[in-house]
């Protein structure tokens, strides 16, 4: 066991949590200690959710574990459905309750209820919080439609030829990234090209739309991380095939599109070009030019690691310098993306080992989820989230999708921003001595206050400078002559970081104690080689 401060994934039955707080008309009993409801936190304060999940916990105590606790998970799930009087009951176990081994699940079967009661395997110990989401969703689905699964050898009927196409939109849920403004968006993308959404699940869903799910004539992955086992098992027994392109980025748009009308069996030629999206334009404007080659670290779900590689790569000019992710089960999608960028993947839920790999790496933006946020912070480069697990403000209250056209706008602004403004900061030191821009200055168009004289003070300008330079990643052991330190601070401020790690790493290879003008500029030969 290892002690962490962050955890990219909680145990299983938050994800299980997650799907059941999507629904409505479902309800979960948790077996569980006194103290688990902390995850509701999750879901009230950073989705700002206005209500509670709806989730039971028999909450027992250490003096309880001498007594019946099987006794107390019938007397919990009996309160529980005559309260809440869901249409589907799930009863799980948390990861101390696995321990006791009550089989909580087999006992409330026993209790014959008179909804579908479905029994949650969740191993804490071996799995973790997607797939406690994947597996959960999957026999929720499995578990209501197994008796209209169709005879061996009976294939689905034929569409009517009046009747356009329809699809099911399968797997955002709730703490998901954006999933909301997603599904809008791929809603009407797919409206753009004649389809119909069915049922989106399980985000919004209802138990008796589940059981509608086999009357679409296909169904979308949007989030393999949750949808993909419900999605091979909808196909091998109701013979309903899958689309499995993600929509994230012009590219990824386009093939979806594509892969809709192959599997709609229409002609999407007409939708594929993208005139809502100012991408493309944008990423070939002046104002980008510049950002052309600039080294990115992606790390985040496996879904969206490999979306904004390829969008990196193959959109906005970018050079990928890592690629990973932090779900082991996807870990084969993510190490050929490395491959075909040509870099190494990075597969672990050790966000200090993606710390250390961050500050060899020197990346000029970060793309990740909220423990990259915070690493960039602390290593001085810009980032961007685009990945759960995020903080509140990444659930905005404006429309802010990733996927389609308009979710490709949202990601130019949002990935190419902070590469913007360290440029703006830059133009800003630049100019630092000049009265208007000094800290102490007034705003120009106000003029100067009665009886003051225009400030000079150096210390404000020794602030600015130490505000804007970037943390070393490691403590170094050489010091830096006066003059060498002021002709650093010539080096623009997106890149003075780097600047200073590979002089110092330099010197100290050479054996130089103290840095000069002269190291400083035999470092840059050196590594511009």
């Amino acid at each position: 066991m290892q002690l962490t401060l962050w955890s990219y994934e909680g145990p299983p039955h938050i994800g299980a949590m997650r799907v059941v707080a999507s629904m409505q008309g479902v309800h979960l009993v948790l077996h569980a200690p006194q103290g688990d409801t902390y995850a509701e936190l999750l879901f009230t304060m950073i989705e700002r959710r206005d209500t509670r999940p709806p989730v039971t916990y028999t909450s027992f105590q250490a003096r309880d574990l001498g007594g019946n606790t099987a006794e107390l998970v019938t007397t919990v799930v009996g309160e529980a459905f005559e309260r809440f009087k869901p249409r589907v009951l799930l009863v799980g176990e948390a990861c101390t309750a696995e321990l006791i081994q009550d089989q909580p699940g087999s006992l409330a079967r026993g209790m014959q209820l008179p909804v579908p009661v479905l029994s949650l395997e969740l191993p804490a110990y071996t799995r973790k919080e997607c797939w406690g989401a994947n597996e959960t969703f999957y026999q929720l689905v499995r578990g209501l439609l197994k008796p209209l699964v169709p005879e061996a050898g009976r294939h689905p009927e034929a569409r009517p030829a009046d009747r356009r196409p329809r699809a099911n939109l399968l797997g955002p849920t709730a703490l998901g990234f954006r999933c909301r403004d997603d599904v809008e968006e791929v809603t009407r993308l797919l409206a753009s090209v004649g389809v119909d959404v069915h049922v989106v699940a399980p985000l919004g869903a209802t138990p008796e739309e589940l059981l509608r799910i086999p009357e679409a004539d296909f169904n979308v992955c949007l989030y393999p991380e949750t949808a993909d086992q419900t999605c091979v098992w909808l196909e091998r027994m109701f013979g309903q095939p899958t689309v499995k392109t993600v929509p994230i980025g012009i590219g990824a748009t386009r093939d979806f599109l594509d892969e809709v009308g192959r599997v709609g069996g229409i002609d999407v030629a007409d939708a594929t070009s993208p005139i809502s999206s100012r991408m493309p334009w944008y990423s070939r404007s002046v104002d980008s030019t510049y950002l052309t080659g600039k080294r990115v670290f992606i790390f985040a779900d496996a879904t969206h690691a490999v979306a904004a590689a390829r969008i990196c790569a193959e959109e906005l000019g970018f050079k990928v310098v890592c690629v990973g992710t932090y779900a082991r089960e996807f870990g084969r999608d993510v190490r050929e993306c490395a491959k075909r960028y040509g870099v190494e993947a990075l597969i672990t839920d050790d966000y200090l080992e993606v710390e250390k790999r961050a500050a060899e790496l020197q990346p000029e933006l970060m793309l990740g989820t909220q423990m990259e946020r915070h690493i960039a912070k602390r290593l001085g480069v810009p980032c961007a989230v685009i990945s759960a697990p995020v903080h509140v403000q990444d659930f905005p209250a404006r429309y802010a999708p990733q996927m389609g056209f308009e979710g490709a706008n949202v990601i130019f602004d949002t990935w190419v921003h902070p590469l913007m403004m360290g440029l703006e900061e830059h133009l800003i030191t630049m100019f630092r001595e000049d009265f208007e821009f000094h800290d102490a200055a007034t705003a120009s168009h106000l003029g100067w206050p009665v009886g003051t004289g225009r400030p000079t003070g150096s210390g404000s300008q020794e602030s600015v400078e130490s505000a804007a330079e970037p943390l070393p990643a490691e403590a170094s052991t050489v010091t830096w002559a006066a003059e060498a330190d002021q002709e650093l601070k010539k080096i623009p401020f997106f890149v003075r970081g780097k600047a200073r790690r590979n002089t110092e790493r330099f010197a100290a290879e050479q054996g130089i104690q103290t840095i000069t003008v002269e190291t400083l500029y035999d470092a840059k030969a050196h590594f511009g080689r």
